[in-house]
């Protein structure tokens, strides 16, 4: 009888299955129109998408296969879940028709072309920098609105012109080349290299909790921004 031998790169494995089971879940909340749940999932989702990350640099089990599994589990929970909400939720509407379809789409193809462009660019496991907006930032940007926003019969006035301006602008980022700083791990070296990360991080905590979350989507937006802001500084710099 032949034992299976249960390798490490199964645990952060694991913790990607749980990204993409999470974004399955959204998906079929959505068709439900509970909207609120399935943007709860899409952020449930990228904790999850975070951990796997963290299990496997911990566990030294990086690989090629948990690259691959983790752009297959990111373009469901990602691209496919908020471009589905988005569409269930807004885009749905008659007066957009086929239109709706094509403008929800955008988030699914832009996060998938992009996700295939980091997979073919890759050279070792740690990253210092994404080119574009990593997808699972445009996701719970996405999701964040909702949260925020959605009143459950609709879009707080005037936030629903929001909409498609928000939709076009980050699928135009996913595919950019504007450079985002990743997650810095968290010890004393990046504490006294990368101190503005830390602070904003702390900050953030501190407003999310004094406006009882309702802040989070401004500060992703203050995220996006930044990036935009510095590739724009750099640009006429040089």
């Amino acid at each position: 009888m032949k034992i299976i031998r249960i390798t490490r790169s199964a645990i952060p494995n694991l913790f990607t299955s749980m990204n993409m089971f999470c974004g399955l879940l959204s998906i079929i909340n959505a068709g439900e129109k509970q909207f609120v749940f399935a943007s709860y999932l899409i952020f449930i989702a990228a904790i999850f998408d975070a951990l796997d990350g963290m299990v496997a640099r911990l566990t030294k089990s990086s690989s090629a296969l948990g690259v691959q599994l983790d752009s297959l589990s990111d373009v469901v929970s990602f691209g496919v879940a908020p471009s589905y909400l988005m569409y269930k939720i807004y885009f749905c509407q008659p007066q957009f028709g086929p239109m709706g379809i094509i403008l929800s789409s955008l988030l699914m193809i832009a996060g998938g072309f992009r996700l295939a462009r980091f997979n073919v660019q890759l050279v070792g496991f740690d990253k210092e920098y994404f080119k574009g907006i990593p997808i699972p930032l445009q996701a719970i940007t996405i999701a964040s609105f909702v949260l925020v926003y959605y009143t459950g019969s609709g879009f707080q006035t005037p936030y629903e012109s929001m909409i498609i301006p928000l939709v076009i602008i980050l699928s135009l980022l996913m595919v950019s080349t504007i450079k985002y700083d990743a997650l810095p791990k968290i010890n004393l070296k990046n504490i006294k290299e990368k101190p503005f990360y830390f602070v904003y991080f702390a900050l953030s905590v501190i407003i999310m909790i004094a406006t009882q979350g309702k802040a989070i989507f401004l500060l992703f937006i203050f995220i996006i921004a930044f990036g935009i802001l510095r590739y724009a500084y750099n640009f006429f710099k040089k």
